[in-house]
């Protein structure tokens, strides 16, 4: 890498880890000339900068060379791959079984630019775009994501979401979710998936006081048994620019970006370990 470094750019030992997952050259034909190293460097820039395509920086490879392997690696789900990979290998370091027991779902509305695709008006939150909905274990790593309408309820989308994990994490038993997954989505989760299933509520307003006493005021924000675990995920994927919106015309190309996202915070997470306990 004959220039200055990016700071979204892959360390030594984090392009150790991601290199093993890099598909070969196709046989035959012209032998690949693309450094690799650069392409993934290429699609976490513009994963963290937030820039279009064709504002690649000239270091880089060509956009269009950048966009065709990001375009085959959506198509071939790689992201979510090296996800699932990434995800193990930090609950095995944490001390944890590989495959989680229990998760949580949340939903985050994002609105949509001009540039078209699937879309709706999501009335609660005052959004007109998309709905990212993830599934999470206890630690805040990501299970499964879903890109759908914004006009589609959170009860409705749960099983658009879970429908698609077709048996991949076989020792889940429990779910936490909020208020919004009450009623359909709950005995959806428990006659399909044959989950338990946990509305964590928020502490009421007030309690019972007396007439000639005040009651204390309430705090602006309340840390919330376990939905914090997801809500935090939402904030370690709201630090990349390119998901300050939703800037895609597909909804699987934000979907594979979401997955872009954990694997670039699990590589650095995974390297900082392994150099610690070198």
């Amino acid at each position: 890498m004959n220039r200055k470094a990016y700071h979204s750019d892959l360390t030594d030992k984090e392009w150790a880890l991601l290199s093993t997952f890099i598909p070969p050259a196709q046989p035959g034909g012209r032998p690949r000339s693309t450094d690799m190293r650069e392409v993934v460097n290429a699609i976490f820039y513009i994963l963290r900068g937030g820039c279009a395509w064709r504002l690649l920086p000239h270091e880089f490879p060509k956009w269009k060379t950048v966009y065709h392997y990001q375009r085959a690696w959506r198509r071939s789900g790689l992201w979510e791959q090296i996800n699932s990979v990434l995800r193990e290998r930090l609950r095995a370091m944490a001390g944890r079984e590989t495959q989680p027991s229990a998760c949580v779902i949340d939903s985050q509305s994002v609105k949509t630019t001009e540039r078209g695709g699937v879309h709706g008006y999501d009335g609660a939150k005052k959004v007109g775009g998309r709905k990212r909905h993830i599934l999470v274990d206890t630690l805040g790593l990501l299970l499964k994501a879903h890109v759908h309408a914004a006009d589609i309820t959170d009860r409705d989308g749960a099983p658009l979401l879970l429908e698609r994990l077709a048996g991949a994490f076989p020792r889940l038993q429990h779910i936490w979710a909020d208020m919004g997954y009450r009623g359909r989505a709950v005995d959806w989760i428990k006659a399909q998936m044959g989950w338990t299933v946990e509305i964590v509520k928020r502490p009421s307003k007030w309690g019972r006081y007396p007439i000639d006493v005040e009651p204390p005021p309430m705090p602006r924000w309340t840390t919330l048994p376990r939905r914090w675990v997801v809500e935090r995920t939402f904030a370690w994927i709201g630090r990349y620019q390119r998901m300050s919106k939703d800037y895609e015309y597909l909804t699987e190309t934000g979907e594979a970006f979401i997955y872009a996202a954990m694997v670039r915070l699990m590589l650095r997470r995974l390297s900082r370990t392994a150099a610690e306990t070198s």
